[in-house]
């Protein structure tokens, strides 16, 4: 199958630092000692296994790159989507802290929860977020996992199919006019408004604890890919960014375990939503004017999360950003395989990642900017499956479960 030219920009971080130590204040966001933690509750929660991480061998040859391994987030706890290990592990602190605040002094694990221990003390507790799709998804599924009530706000752009899948777990859904943007304010004013507990995944407050415990949970992406990779830790990681939760974990894992030989972290998203470039355009938090509705609707953000930006401004060695057409041919091209490549199913912005890997190779300004060649050893993050399955079938013209098979 042939591999296209994308009409992407590219801009290098002017504020990326290398030398500089991962330092308390990145620490206070994201650390490797509450990746222990959130380990020890995430691995016990029924159907975890790492996802696979695919060795694309023919992609690599086609975009004259040394080895490209696709980190597959679509088979995470049949949720399709990292947002899996966000979201739920913020409704199981969230809930922990109630009944530590009840009285209850001794630890209470997911385990516990999972068990129907305090089913009745938690019963009445509502969490509730905004949502693009797969973060409300995954904390829908924690609340009904854990025993409590859930309630997911839905702006007018999010597919019917995508809420269906939030209702399969029993959360009530708000929808709201207008953008992501306007979903986050609603949702965290009826939070104040009812007493509910917000589990949103951004923030405009640097020090909000909930959004770092969402990213902690995603930091064990980072670490299933060191364990696959053993010794070879990657160059390059090209990591999709809607409000940059995900792309500030796997930043943080790296940054504080390597220092300054830590792969380069290069950031892909829409050009309608990029909010992430045009951030490290101005080396301050900027949001993006306007409709950022997209085809790559989980990353369709104005504003970058403030706790991933403590983290992104120093980390981010670059960014890239796409043109609309760009994630359905990736979606087609992955779902076809190149040169014997496995077959594998990306949603629309799970595929962005490889999207923006295609872009810079195929411009030989954007492969010098970023040192991409024989040598380069570089991971993509496939952050969903087809967690909007009409989508899916109308882009790519077969079933998810066809090309699976």
């Amino acid at each position: 199958m042939e591999v296209k030219r994308f009409n992407a920009r590219a801009i290098q971080n002017a504020h990326a630092d290398r030398q500089r130590l991962y330092g308390e204040e990145e620490r206070s966001i994201i650390s490797l000692e509450s990746l222990d933690k959130a380990l020890a509750e995430i691995t016990t929660w029924p159907g975890y296994s790492p996802t696979p991480l695919l060795r694309l061998k023919g992609l690599a040859s086609k975009l004259g790159i040394g080895e490209l391994h696709y980190k597959d987030e679509g088979q995470r706890f049949g949720l399709k989507s990292f947002k899996a290990i966000g979201g739920a592990y913020a409704v199981l602190a969230i809930l922990q802290e109630f009944i530590a605040g009840k009285g209850i002094k001794e630890p209470v694990s997911a385990a516990d929860l999972i068990s129907g221990k305090h089913r009745n003390l938690i019963a009445d507790v509502v969490v509730a977020a905004a949502t693009d799709g797969n973060h409300g998804r995954s904390v829908a599924w924690g609340a009904k996992m854990f025993g409590c009530s859930c309630v997911i706000y839905l702006h007018e752009h999010v597919s019917t199919s995508r809420q269906r899948e939030i209702e399969k777990y029993g959360a009530r859904i708000v929808r709201v006019k207008g953008h992501y943007d306007d979903s986050v304010q609603r949702c965290a004013a009826d939070c104040v408004a009812n007493g509910w507990f917000l589990a949103g995944d951004t923030s405009n407050a640097a020090t909000a604890h909930v959004p770092s415990l969402i990213m902690q949970g995603y930091t064990i992406i980072a670490d299933e890919i060191a364990d696959e990779m053993g010794n070879e830790a990657p160059t390059h990681v090209f990591v999709q960014a809607g409000v940059g939760g995900l792309a500030a974990a796997i930043a943080a894992y790296y940054w504080e375990k390597l220092g300054a030989q830590r792969p380069k972290i290069i950031v892909i998203e829409p050009h309608r939503a990029d909010c992430i470039y045009r951030s490290i355009a101005a080396g301050k938090p900027t949001a993006v004017p306007g409709d950022t509705n997209t085809v790559m609707a989980c990353l369709a953000a104005g504003e970058v999360s403030a706790p991933a930006w403590i983290v992104l401004k120093h980390a981010t060695d670059g960014v890239i950003t796409l043109p609309e057409e760009a994630a359905p041919e990736a979606m087609r091209l992955l779902a076809a395989g190149v040169g014997g490549d496995p077959a594998i199913v990306a949603g629309e912005s799970g595929c962005a990642a490889v999207a923006g890997l295609i872009a810079a190779t195929l411009n030989p300004e954007v492969k010098t900017l970023f040192g991409l060649g024989k040598d380069s050893r570089i991971v993509a993050i496939g952050s969903e499956g087809a967690t909007d399955e009409e989508a899916y079938q109308r882009i790519v013209g077969r079933a998810s479960e066809s090309v699976a098979a």
